[in-house]
């Protein structure tokens, strides 16, 4: 197979979506990578060594009286650092998913949002993907006490995106 147009795969590490995101890089060997929190922290304990993440910095102490800070600074990291973002949910956009989207606006990259209970189409996602020449895409959600089956429903989508033709050709079309 032809490498795919996506050189890396950018997602925070949190149960659900980040870990469907990172799953998938690996079984389509797809350079996978990121900024998880402080301590490799996640709802699940400690952020397997195999997800090749990036340790954001130590909270400030301004910063420490919000429980959140921590996936805060990596969820703004994630953004900042890469071509564009994809939000997956399948409810409305809160809490972290909500301030992944604060951040697409903060540093000016494009997103888009993939809601699981509507049909999806790989073109779509091929599409946005080349015009708006994503090499590094960060894939964010919710993660899995949050939102019923978002792992799987996720792993689905990307590993069928990802396989998409259009992304993995020697050429890709310039003016879409």
């Amino acid at each position: 197979m032809i490498k795919n147009f996506i050189k890396k795969i950018v997602s925070g590490g949190q149960t659900g979506v980040d870990r469907a995101a990172l799953d998938v890089a690996i079984k389509l060997n797809i350079s996978h990578g990121g900024w998880c929190p402080y301590g490799r922290k996640a709802e699940d304990g400690i952020i397997p060594k195999k997800y090749n993440l990036r340790e954001s910095p130590r909270p400030t102490s301004e910063e420490i009286m919000d429980p959140d800070a921590i996936y805060k600074k990596r969820t703004e990291l994630n953004v900042r650092d890469s071509d564009g973002t994809m939000i997956v949910a399948q409810e409305p956009l809160v809490g972290g998913v909500l301030y992944t989207l604060q951040m697409v606006n903060k540093y000016k990259r494009p997103y888009l949002i993939i809601n699981i209970s509507e049909k999806t189409n790989p073109m779509d996602f091929s599409i946005w993907i080349i015009k708006n020449n994503i090499r590094k895409l960060n894939i964010a959600g919710p993660r899995a006490s949050q939102s019923n089956n978002i792992y799987e429903a996720t792993y689905q989508i990307l590993h069928q995106f990802l396989n998409h033709d259009l992304l993995n050709k020697d050429t890709h079309m310039k003016n879409l």
